[in-house]
Parts: structure tokens; C-alpha cells; sequence
């Protein structure tokens, strides 16, 4: 986050959410809950699939196929410059293109991107561009929170993340020992994802970096702490546990022992070898990137493999360049460029792009005029007017651009895409119907989306690149 004078972030909690308390140390022994994967597999897999079924309304459009069984979301945080990346304007002029002007060719005739995404170039078959996405909303948190729930922010209601939408409906289904919600490598911070619906459906934060030596993911592969020291501890554990034995017939002592054997089995069982990646080829691992992104981009393909319904990658760094604008850019565009490229390639040589959704963006995008002003000296500053989003696989067709901006990137010319919209189609490709009803504690009513009566923008969904 940056922490220029200027760029104020607001405090989730000013915007008139309300959000919901932790879990006390208390609540959480009372379910067994003794590490972090303990915590996911014990309140978010169990009391996810115990939540009542979501009324479904009549559909009032015809039925999408579900395609995306998994879904990557790779979070450009702090916001991407449009104009520098998938959106370019070489006639702009050095106001606005600074020092990347130039817009090279893809694989598709008529496509066009920044010069500093070479390998992507060479994948536009595989992906399609919205260049029209817009909320016009220029602060962080709220533009966050518009673009991982669709719903206005400062409602009296804190709405669940994408993410956490998927875990709730997609747990009841899913039997894989990792959590249904993994964020790699940090929480994204903005707001609460879990909303409403409580800690049951936080993320599973990673923790660790997958291109050090030893991913040591959070409560599952920790440093300096074998396996046989693992097993040790639980033989330990048990003979020690009096009372376990003594009440063994308790269905709360059952409900801890279960969660306690689930996390287990997360640790030192199948599902730690999804993190795991010194059992992948070192080519494969070279060619996305000896980078913490590229190899965020690897673990999410291993996740898929194992069904893990949704994957974000909160990209490392973030984008928020007011100042050093350029420098950043230089360095961090090739980073994307290789892992998502790779992604997208390695996901087809699997098998699993038609069923596999990758959706990347930022909150928002940066000013398409350089502000050469001090303290910013070439820098670019929020901008929601018009951005860019790239999806692919999961149902969205590849090679296609949706919508498009004016001449230099400052305003939508065509076909404005909201984050009702994008939300939207990724929930139809997915299986979960929009007009669903959420859980709420209090019983008040809430929907996965907002509707047209609400008073929300729409320009409907994506049909012309779903499948």
C-alpha cells in the first residue's frame, strides 16, 4: 500500500460496514481448532456445508452452461495501469505513453498490447480483453470491495468476496482435504472477503514464498519441524488426551477429534503435497518465472488439479504507482507477462483451461496522463473510469477484445462493462445463480448480486465471449 501523503486510504470500517468479529480463543477450542488449516477445515468446510441451501429464483435470462469447475483470480491490487498494458494508445503521445509507446501484435489479427508483454502476445488465442470495464470510483477500499462483490459500498450490509460466494456454495460438494478459498500468499486487506457470513469463510491465507527452498505454508509445512516430528507430536497428543478418551462418545469431542484428523491429514497427508513444488519439473519451474508470482501461478495450477474451487493470487507488490511509476512497471509487467503466459499454456497442456476460469484485473486502473508533477515525477495516479480485465478459459472464449475505450484511454467509447457484469458471468459459468439468497445471521434478506432495482449499472452479462 502506498504511503505517499496524498494517496489516502480509508478505513474499512468508515465506510459503513458492518463487519464481523473474530473468533475467540474460546470458540475456537470449543471445535477443535489448534492451527490455521485446523481453523478452514473445522469452521470453513463443515459449517459451510451445513449452511441452508440458497433460495433460487426464476432465471430471467436463458441458461448458461457451467463450464469453470475451479477459478484462478489473480488480484492486481493497487491497480494496473491500462494504458501501459493491455489497452495501449501509441498516437496518445509521450504524456500519455511515457516510456513504453510502443503497442505490439498478438497471435490474433487485430489485437494489440503493451510492448512489455511479449509472451502474452503470443497466448491472445487463449484469453479475451474487456477494455470497457468501469465503476468511476477512485478509492482503494471501495473500489476493491465494488469489484469483489458488485454491491455499493457503505450499504448497512458488509457482502461476501467472490471467493467467499464460491466457498459457500461450492463446500457441500467438494471433498478435497485444502481449503475451498486459498489466497496465495497474503489476505488482500482492502475490506473483510468474508462479509457477513463470518470467519467460517475467511480465505486460507498461504503465508511463505513458493519459490523459496521450502513453500512453508501456514499451519501446514513449517520450518524446522519434520514430518516424523509431526507424527510424534500427534501419537504424543493422543495418549495424553484423558478426557478424549474418557468421553470419546461426546458428539462436541467427536466434532473436535474430526477436525483435528481433517487438519491432519492436511499436514502430513495428500493435500501437503499440492504445495509441494520441487515435485514439478525445474524447467516447468524456470519457465514461469524464478519469481514469488510465477510460482504463485504454478501452486494455483496444482490446486486446480486437487478441485480446490477458488484460487486467488494477490500479486506481490501491488501496483499502486503514484511515484517510480516506470521503474515499477519495467520490472513488474515482464514478471506477469511470463506467469500468466505460462499459466494459461500449462493449463491447456493439462487439460484444464476449458474448465479452469482465470480472471485478472486490479480495482481499478492509473491515470492515462502522466502526472510529471512533484512529488510524483512521472507517475500515474487511481483511476476508475475505464480499465482493462483479461478471463479466459472456464466458458470465456479466447481471442476476442469486449468493449473499447476512447483515444487516450480516458473514458469508455463502447459497451461499459461494470463489475455487476464481469461478477456476474463468472457466477453463470460457474453454476451459482446470481439472484441466490446469502445466509444472514440475522435473517436479514441479501443476494449473491445486486439487482437493476437496486439501482445498480449494468450492461449485461458477457455473452459475446461465453461459451
Amino acid at each position: 500500500m502506498s504511503t505517499h501523503p496524498v494517496c489516502r486510504h480509508t478505513d474499512v470500517n468508515s465506510l459503513g460496514m458492518s463487519l464481523s468479529l473474530p473468533m475467540t480463543r474460546r470458540e475456537a477450542l470449543k471445535v477443535g481448532l489448534f492451527s490455521t488449516a485446523g481453523l478452514m477445515l473445522a469452521d470453513g468446510r463443515v459449517r459451510a456445508a451445513d449452511a441452508p441451501a440458497p433460495a433460487v429464483k426464476a432465471a430471467t435470462t436463458p441458461p448458461i452452461k457451467a463450464r469453470a469447475k475451479s477459478v484462478i483470480q489473480i488480484f492486481l491490487w493497487g491497480g494496473m495501469s491500462h494504458i501501459d498494458t493491455w489497452d495501449p494508445k501509441p498516437d496518445a503521445g509521450y504524456d500519455y505513453m511515457g516510456e513504453f509507446p510502443k503497442a505490439i501484435p498478438t497471435n490474433v489479427d487485430g489485437i494489440q498490447i503493451g510492448e512489455l508483454f511479449p509472451n502474452l502476445a503470443k497466448q491472445a488465442d487463449k484469453y479475451s480483453l474487456i477494455r470497457s470495464m468501469t465503476h468511476r470510483n477512485n478509492g482503494h477500499e471501495t473500489a476493491a470491495y465494488l469489484m469483489q462483490t458488485a454491491h455499493t459500498p457503505g450499504e448497512r450490509l458488509a457482502y461476501p468476496s467472490v471467493g467467499a460466494v464460491f466457498s459457500l456454495f461450492k463446500s457441500p460438494s467438494y471433498k478435497g482435504m485444502i481449503p475451498p478459498y486459498v489466497v496465495l500468499t497474503q489476505p488482500q486487506g482492502r475490506f473483510s472477503e468474508e462479509g457477513f457470513l463470518g470467519p467460517k469463510l475467511k480465505p486460507f491465507a498461504t503465508g511463505g514464498d513458493p519459490g523459496a527452498a521450502r513453500f512453508e505454508v501456514e499451519g501446514v509445512v513449517s520450518r524446522g519441524i519434520t514430518d516424523v516430528r509431526q507424527k510424534a507430536r500427534r501419537e504424543l497428543l493422543g495418549r495424553m488426551d484423558t478426557l478424549g478418551n474418557a468421553l470419546s462418545d461426546s458428539p462436541q469431542l467427536a466434532a473436535s477429534e474430526e477436525a483435528k484428523r481433517q487438519a491432519y491429514e492436511l499436514i502430513l497427508g495428500p493435500g501437503r503435497d499440492v504445495f509441494d513444488l520441487s515435485k514439478e519439473k525445474q524447467e516447468l519451474r524456470d519457465r514461469y518465472g524464478r519469481h514469488t508470482f510465477g510460482q504463485d501461478c504454478l501452486a494455483a495450477r496444482r490446486m486446480v488439479e486437487a478441485g480446490v474451487p477458488y484460487i486467488v493470487i494477490n500479486y506481490p507488490g501491488g501496483w499502486d504507482t503514484h511515484s517510480n511509476h516506470f521503474s515499477t512497471m519495467r520490472r513488474q509487467c515482464p514478471q506477469l507477462d511470463q506467469g500468466l503466459a505460462m499459466l494459461l499454456q500449462d493449463l491447456q497442456d493439462h487439460g484444464l483451461l476449458e474448465t479452469t476460469m482465470v480472471w485478472c484485473c486490479g480495482e481499478f486502473g492509473r491515470g492515462p496522463k502522466v502526472d510529471w508533477q512533484p512529488p510524483w515525477n512521472g507517475g500515474r495516479n487511481h483511476f476508475g473510469n475505464v480499465f482493462t480485465a483479461l478471463v479466459a478459459g472456464g466458458g470465456f472464449k479466447g481471442g476476442h477484445v469486449v468493449g473499447s475505450s476512447d483515444k487516450r484511454a480516458e473514458e469508455v467509447k463502447d459497451r461499459p462493462v461494470y463489475p455487476v457484469d464481469l461478477l456476474g458471468s463468472i457466477y453463470a459459468l460457474s453454476g451459482i445463480d446470481a439472484n441466490a439468497k446469502l445466509p444472514h445471521p440475522m435473517g436479514t434478506e441479501a443476494h449473491v448480486l445486486p439487482s437493476a432495482a437496486e439501482g445498480v449499472k449494468s450492461g449485461g452479462l458477457l455473452t459475446e465471449i461465453m461459451v
